[in-house]
């Protein structure tokens, strides 16, 4: 089960990075269209009006798309923002049940999040939903992909509830000592 989880979480993080990738493909391409039109222009030719139609609205879904990727990856890794000083100040029991409660109410409110973006989309494919741009996106393509996001956060959520609960380590506390022991050496 942990190979399982943890290859849905690099899944999740690739998923990611291509979203960012095609970010930047995109805008070099409309890059170099503006590029192509001046160069034309320069020389005293007609620009052929390169542009990718809805750019902006493409690039803002996939950069939503993006950041709900990569929650789970980065809340393993230890990326996320913690009060980390609150916990190191506090006994290791102490700290062990702060960290279930923690996990318990962030695994609840993420699935009430995930049901919800569900739901959501759900709705925006039954009812056919599309961008006001000038390619109509459907709109349950990058609802889903947050939900997907968001599902695979409450998961990884509940692992390490799991992990603590069976008396164990998180694995994004692992990894900030990781980094705090590497820094001090």
């Amino acid at each position: 089960m942990r190979k399982i989880l943890d290859r849905l979480y690099a899944v999740a993080l690739w998923l990611s990075a291509i979203c960012l990738a095609a970010i930047a493909l995109l805008v070099g391409l409309q890059l170099a269209g503006r590029i192509i039109d001046g160069a034309l222009a320069l020389v005293g030719m007609a620009p052929e009006g390169i542009i990718i139609l809805s750019l902006a609205e493409i690039a803002g879904y996939l950069l939503g798309a993006a950041s709900f990727f990569a929650l789970a990856g980065t809340l393993k890794s230890g990326a996320h923002i913690r009060v980390t000083m609150v916990l190191a100040a506090l006994s290791a029991r102490t700290r062990r049940w702060v960290e279930i409660w923690a996990l318990s109410a962030s695994a609840a409110f993420s699935a009430y999040v995930t049901w919800n973006f569900a739901s959501f989309t759900y709705y925006s494919w039954m009812f056919n939903e599309v961008s006001s741009g000038l390619i109509p996106v459907p709109l349950a393509i990058p609802q889903a992909a947050m939900t997907a996001g968001i599902l695979i956060l409450t998961i990884a959520l509940l692992d390490e509830l799991m992990i603590v609960w069976r008396g164990g380590h998180p694995t994004f506390r692992t990894a900030e000592d990781a980094l705090t022991l590497g820094k001090e050496g």
